[in-house]
């Protein structure tokens, strides 16, 4: 993801929500993820699903993340930007 953000479009939305499980390193990769994009002017959409947004809620780092329901939600948001 690091070439992504460097070479790449500003904007990602990152589909988590097939994802059954995120740990304390998983919590980590996305900060540094979210920080890396926001120092190159960018923004990071992270669609995850009720258990995932549950473990995120945890360590309050939702509103950082910037948890999305759907895909569409995501591209809704990066559209308004």
């Amino acid at each position: 993801m690091d070439k992504f953000v460097e070479e790449g479009p500003k904007n990602f939305i990152l589909d988590l929500s097939q994802i059954d499980f995120v740990d304390s390193s998983g919590l980590g990769a996305l900060v540094q993820l979210a920080k890396k994009v926001q120092s190159s002017s960018g923004s990071l959409q992270i669609v995850t699903n009720p258990r995932v947004t549950q473990t995120v809620k945890l360590v309050r780092l939702e509103q950082f993340l910037s948890l999305q329901t759907s895909v569409d939600v995501a591209l809704e948001n990066l559209k308004k930007s």
